[in-house]
């Protein structure tokens, strides 16, 4: 599982994470699509976990959190993205299949030979997987690329906007998805400032759980777990009617939306008297599975909404909630949620309507000079495949308010001297440690507190939106008030699904006092279970595995699923 990939670089070391079992079908390999990242050496490693041992953590400033778009995509340092090479029809399947792996080799010596060692992070290396998306750019005539509202200009690479906006003369749609997690006055500022930046992207905000209670006075203050165990439903999303308004606008009425438009009130209606619709197929959606010959050399065409079809490519970053999009907008579960980045294998399309249509996409990570550890915490890279968790619980402890949210006792207090929170020195390797005392996780052998368990659990409940860490643009702390007297809040706020009691001082000490009991309940469940609320979340090939006895220990222990 650590050996270097030479099918996708000849002079990096490569780590392939996922590994899905395989099955007795060999027409299609279920790791083809699977992320491939740089390796990190042992040395880097070990120099991460000395530090996370020894650093006392510091309470950052809320001006730290604000980020920019040239601190994580600096223009001079080339972070563009694979292209696929010209070719045409008459070229033969090889011949097309041996230019694009030379075009990605030269892609990645030229990348590395701008970029330092280290200071690049995590970034695809499958070819496969820049060949999906490749393809879904071709056929799409809208592209819907979906971020996290929690750090949105991660997720957003702007040689991708250039490149669909300038060179194929596309439209994009931007995402700002899980809006329930984050503000009304920063959702309302993340909105303003991409808007802003990129002056040819249309912006709406969506959330697959509105309604959901939550606090945010307090930075880190946690996400309810209702949050996560309600099945709110695919029909309860908010967001659909404000993409297809988007599309209105950009087809101009050369496609006819009114059918996707009654899609979206039936289903409205459908919540509203009868709760969610049954999944019992009383309106079907066409799903077509594409092969490899067929998305390799199928016959595209420069005509936009050709036959009156408007087709809507749906791309992002792993673990963004681009599934959660796509059931949402369907009506229905059609795609397995899961957390774990990668989960999405392979290419297909969804009709929604005679005259919409959806291209789905695996999640990849584009270079950029993000920090690792924020990374990790945006969910890009699996937690269950980290060597080193702990520098990433720093990272996110020194920006959040983990001493009253988590309520810990230090490793070295002793019963006899009362606590002070206040002047107690904390590193990272003693929250873990806490945190595996609080939660009893113990190891095998020595009975010891296991500490990367405990890393890993606290990683989990920031990737889930229970510990909540939100980014900001550039000059939110300052004009922060004028965000929360926007007179464009009360939209987001309705979106959110709010009510204006559940902001009020009193409420927040309500949860605060429940927080620590949600976020120990249930044996553990943060890490143990994984499961999609609809029971179904597994791939056809882990079920047709566990029905021939052949079980995947990560699928056992729930580490590839989502709640």
């Amino acid at each position: 599982d650590r050996q270097s990939d030479t099918s996708d670089s000849e002079t990096t070391d490569i780590r392939r994470i996922n590994h899905q079992p395989g099955t007795r079908d060999s027409r299609y390999d279920p790791n083809r699509f699977r992320l491939h990242f740089e390796k990190e050496s042992k040395e880097e490693v070990e120099k991460r976990k000395k530090i996370a041992m020894e650093k006392i953590l510091k309470p950052v400033a809320e001006k730290e959190l604000e980020i920019d778009m040239t601190q994580i995509y600096p223009e001079e340092k080339g972070l563009d993205f694979p292209r696929r090479p010209p070719w045409h029809y008459s070229m033969q399947r090889e011949e097309l299949l041996r230019k694009e792996e030379k075009s990605f080799l030269e892609y990645l010596e030229a990348l590395h030979s701008k970029n330092p060692p280290g200071t690049l992070s995590h970034f695809e290396h499958n070819l496969e997987t820049w060949r999906q998306l490749w393809r879904v750019i071709e056929m799409s005539d809208v592209i819907l690329l979906i971020v996290d509202i929690r750090h949105p200009v991660l997720q957003f690479p702007p040689a991708l906007y250039h490149y669909i906006t300038g060179e194929l003369k596309k439209y994009i749609i931007l995402v700002l998805n899980k809006v329930d997690l984050c503000p009304a006055p920063l959702v309302l500022a993340w909105k303003h400032y991409l808007t802003k930046q990129f002056p040819h992207l249309h912006c709406v905000c969506f959330t697959s759980h509105p309604g959901q209670p939550y606090s945010t006075r307090e930075r880190g203050f946690p996400v309810s777990k209702k949050r996560i165990r309600k099945k709110a439903g695919c029909n309860r999303a908010g967001g659909p009617f404000h993409i297809m308004r988007a599309c209105q606008e950009i087809t101009e009425g050369r496609v006819d939306l009114s059918s996707w438009e009654k899609k979206i009130q039936r289903d409205a209606v459908a919540v509203g008297t009868e709760g969610d619709q049954a999944d019992d197929g009383s309106e079907s959606v066409l799903m077509e599975h594409h092969s490899d010959v067929a998305m390799e050399m199928n016959s595209l065409t420069q005509e936009l909404y050709k036959d009156g079809v408007l087709t809507l490519g749906c791309i992002g970053f792993p673990n963004v909630g681009k599934s959660s999009v796509l059931n949402s907008l369907v009506g229905r579960k059609v795609v397995s949620v899961s957390r774990t980045p990668g989960h999405t294998k392979y290419f297909q399309t969804y009709y929604l309507t005679p005259t919409v249509k959806l291209c789905d996409c695996p999640g990849l990570v584009f270079p950029s000079q993000v920090d690792k550890q924020l990374q990790i915490l945006a969910g890009i890279y699996p937690v269950s495949q980290l060597q080193e968790p702990y520098s990433s619980v720093g990272y996110l402890c020194e920006r959040i308010n983990f001493q009253s949210v988590l309520k810990l006792t230090h490793p070295d207090h002793s019963p006899e001297t009362p606590q002070d929170p206040k002047t107690q020195d904390w590193t990272a390797w003693d929250v873990c440690e806490a945190w595996a005392e609080r939660r009893g996780y113990k190891t095998a052998k020595a009975a010891r507190n296991d500490v990367y368990r405990a890393a890993n659990s606290l990683l989990r409940l920031a990737i889930d939106g229970r510990l909540c860490l939100c980014l900001r643009p550039p000059g939110y702390t300052q004009s922060k008030d004028e965000w929360e007297s926007h007179p464009d809040l009360a939209e987001i706020i309705a979106l959110q699904g709010r009510k204006e009691e559940e902001d009020e001082p009193g409420d927040r000490e309500d949860d605060e006092g429940e927080s620590s009991s949600e976020l120990e309940e249930d044996n553990d469940r943060d890490a143990d279970d994984d499961e999609d609320a609809d029971g179904d979340d597994e791939d056809d090939t882990v079920k047709a595995d566990r029905k021939g006895l052949t079980l995947n220990m990560f699928s056992v222990l729930g580490e590839n699923e989502c709640a």
